[in-house]
């Protein structure tokens, strides 16, 4: 008898492997190098855009404290040499910041919650309502989507200064009280809630209003907070509406507020520029921090279900 020098147990082993598909192996590594690729590519890409809108937003605050000089020298400094306060004082001395934050904020608060407010509701009513031609309606909203903001502007601004509108709260606020983005958004998100939940509502008893108070408005939570950082953040920056329909100071928005310091005078000082967009950026950001787990988990959802 011939042996072979393994033992029983090792000849098992090498029996096994020989029986293992080598293409196979081949193609199992083959995969494996290639997530390894596009992992890396995917990286590349996040660091490439973090990068990219990144130093903008850090040049812009490096810039709000430096002096005058430094912000022009060549090459430019990542580290202001002689950090100074001046600018945020001279900005907010520039223009009535004071009432510029008024203004914004009572636009924005109003602005947004009418446009929730509109979202919410026609949203549950062409989803969970039955009314004649309700798909040429949603169709007609579709449309709405595609049409610029630039169009609506001489419009909406005939009609303002038919109702003596112009450089009011109410023609400021109005014309932009709702908008078909909120109710495509919603009415998506409404439509992957489960049904049974609302048929047990109606088996209670409850009514359109009850149900959209009790059961729709919690389980939608996600959708509607996103919807509405994404309004409070539009309204916060809105700049074009506000500039045509408002002509005194005392009117006017944080937007214009910066616009002002670059054309109050001939030479435009960056840094008391840069320090006056702080004002704006900061409370946006602070925001978004707070509420960007709920803007991600709204918008993902939303987009579940046609």
């Amino acid at each position: 008898m011939v042996t072979t020098g393994k033992t029983p147990t090792q000849e098992n082993i090498l029996h096994s492997v020989s029986m293992i598909d080598k293409p196979q192996i081949v193609s199992h590594w083959a995969g494996q190098r290639t997530s390894k690729r596009l992992a890396i590519a995917a990286y590349l890409g996040m660091i490439l855009a973090v990068v990219l809108i990144g130093l903008p937003v850090y040049w812009m605050i490096i810039g709000a404290f430096k002096q005058a000089a430094e912000v022009y020298q060549v090459p430019p400094t990542w580290i202001p040499a002689h950090p100074t306060f001046g600018n945020f004082t001279a900005a907010w001395g520039s223009a009535p910041f004071g009432r510029y934050y008024l203004n914004t904020i009572i636009i924005t608060l109003f602005g947004s919650g009418f446009e929730v407010l509109f979202a919410v509701t026609s949203a549950y009513a062409f989803v969970f309502l039955r009314f004649p031609k309700k798909e040429w309606l949603f169709l007609l909203l579709l449309a709405a989507l595609m049409v610029p903001d630039e169009v609506t502007i001489l419009p909406n601004y005939l009609t303002v200064a038919k109702l003596g509108w112009i450089n009011t709260y109410q023609g400021l606020i109005v014309p932009g009280a709702s908008v078909a983005y909120g109710t495509f958004l919603l009415r998506q998100y409404y439509r992957t809630l489960p049904p049974d939940i609302l048929d047990a509502a109606k088996v209670d008893g409850a009514g359109h209003l009850r149900t959209l108070r009790s059961i729709v408005w919690p389980l939608a939570q996600p959708a509607i907070i996103s919807f509405a950082m994404l309004s409070l953040v539009g309204k916060w920056n809105e700049f074009l509406w506000p500039l045509i329909v408002t002509n005194t100071q005392t009117m006017r928005v944080l937007p214009i507020g910066i616009y002002w310091l670059m054309v109050e005078q001939g030479a435009i000082e960056w840094g008391i520029v840069m320090a006056g967009t702080l004002f704006v950026v900061l409370p946006v950001v602070i925001v978004f921090l707070y509420a960007q787990r709920y803007i991600v988990a709204g918008l993902a959802a939303g987009a579940v279900k046609g």
